[in-house]
């Protein structure tokens, strides 16, 4: 436990203080749109709760490979309250999400975000996967994968992902 803060999944009645969340952490983006279509869809979340209500969240996808059946994830959106950043609540998050996709019998998780802090997590640029969006040249190394299976088999393919990310607009700046 992070500094008196609960990790788990997250409920049905956590949606409004999940929706709350996003704007405070990124006040330059509406993510709010995706976070709501991912409501109630096949994605697995997993909230941080303080004695002062919700203060962490992270979403892990399930997707598809094209011609591929491994089980595999897509993480994000993920926020974390500005009073709570730097503190490792975000890691063991994303670490308490990774632990049930494993467990669950994901083979990979895919992520588009920043290698220097996916990178701690063990995440590496994946070149053999292609996003669902063909991204700009300086975003190809923020498009990682983490193998969650002991397989040795390297994946390659398209990454087909549900409705919700089937907007460009979040895989372009």
């Amino acid at each position: 436990m992070i500094k008196n803060v609960e990790i788990r999944q997250a409920l049905p009645s956590d949606a409004p203080a999940i929706e709350a969340l996003y704007p405070e952490a990124f006040p330059d983006e509406d993510l709010v749109p995706l976070v709501r279509d991912l409501e109630g869809s096949a994605a697995i979340s997993f909230v941080g709760v303080a004695d002062n209500g919700l203060v962490a969240h992270a979403a892990f996808t399930p997707c598809s490979l094209t011609e591929r059946t491994d089980k595999v994830a897509l993480l994000g959106p993920v926020a974390v309250a500005p009073g709570r950043q730097r503190q490792g609540l975000g890691s063991a998050l994303l670490r308490a999400g990774l632990r049930h996709l494993q467990d669950a019998g994901t083979d990979s998780v895919y992520v588009l975000g920043n290698p220097g802090y996916y990178g701690l997590l063990g995440f590496k640029r994946d070149d053999d996967v292609m996003p669902p969006f063909p991204l700009l040249e300086g975003l190809r190394g923020a498009w990682q994968s983490l193998s969650l299976s002991e397989h040795k088999t390297q994946l390659r393919g398209q990454l087909t992902v549900p409705q919700a990310w089937r907007r460009q607009a979040l895989w372009t700046p």
